[in-house]
């Protein structure tokens, strides 16, 4: 069990924000500020059980993972964390954000594991059959070969309250965050995504619609689960002025979570960002100390 409270519905809801955009302070590592460490390391796909070869070409691959600990963290202390997919591409703007909101105990101190997917984009790619399938290959693949490994190699004790498990991503990455949650909510309940890829990128017989299948079917037709969940589409995202009959834009997709999500009487929060594009850097960089802090709401700091 969790002695984490239920924070309430301050935040929760749906919003709307408008270019232009501006960083926020927390961006900017403050003076004095200590910075958390940062390590990494390559892993090679050929010792994975889940993903040992690209399933394009057949080969075996590198995937880069970097590791933040908080300033001071003691080896073997109990760690509340998130786990960064395409996590290569968010070391920079997430660090100082972290640094700072961890320092003002906006934050709790948090382990972040930023994780690389393997090669390749879209349908039929790695990236797609890691991120975009609705299934518990991926969180799986977190919880038995990433987790345990970043345990072993830096003295990290990761939290195994749910509350205290988070999963950030954008695109496909947030659709990846997303079904970590799904499939395993006794594991992960705090779930940030931008520009979520809640289309149909990756379909299969359970799933013929993909992750479109969230909205669609899974979220109106199952219990409510324990889940936390920001999400962000820009009004200029990919396949804004597509048919909804083609399961493929980004907007309705994200506008279809909220809506069923609020259904449910999850705790969400929607950001829509009028003249934002796919995963718009200006819109992160304004939000992203503000979602974090609500993702984190309730949790002891």
């Amino acid at each position: 069990g969790s002695s984490v409270q239920d924070p309430g519905t301050d935040g929760d809801g749906d919003y709307t924000i408008r270019s232009p955009f501006t960083a926020a302070p927390e961006a900017t590592l403050g003076s004095g500020v200590p910075r958390g460490t940062l390590q990494n390391f390559m892993l090679s796909s050929s010792v994975s059980a889940i993903y040992p070869t690209d399933v394009e070409s057949g080969d075996v691959f590198e995937r880069r993972v970097e590791v933040y600990l908080p300033s001071g963290y003691v080896s073997g202390a109990e760690a509340p964390f998130m786990v960064v997919q395409d996590g290569s591409g968010y070391v920079g703007r997430l660090r100082p954000v972290l640094d700072n909101m961890i320092a003002d105990a906006r934050l709790p101190k948090l382990v972040v594991v930023f994780i690389n997917p393997g090669p390749g984009d879209g349908p039929g790619s790695e990236r797609g059959l890691e991120y975009d399938r609705v299934s518990d290959h991926y969180v799986n693949f977190i919880e038995t070969e990433i987790l345990p490994k970043v345990a072993q190699d830096y003295g990290v004790r990761f939290t195994s309250d749910p509350e205290g498990r988070a999963s950030f991503g954008c695109s496909s990455g947030g659709a990846a965050a997303f079904t970590m949650g799904w499939f395993r909510p006794d594991r992960y309940r705090r779930i940030l995504t931008y520009s979520g890829t809640f289309t149909n990128q990756h379909s299969d017989a359970q799933n013929p619609r993909g992750a479109w299948g969230y909205h669609d079917t899974l979220i109106p037709n199952s219990d409510a689960k324990p889940l936390r969940v920001f999400l962000e589409v820009g009004s200029n995202d990919n396949g804004s002025t597509a048919p909804a009959t083609g399961f493929r834009n980004w907007v309705l997709a994200n506008q279809g979570m909220a809506t069923a999500l609020a259904a449910q009487s999850y705790h969400y929060r929607l950001i829509f960002a009028e003249g934002a594009a796919h995963c718009d850097s200006g819109v992160i960089s304004q939000t992203l100390p503000e979602a974090l802090a609500w993702l984190w709401r309730g949790y002891p700091r």
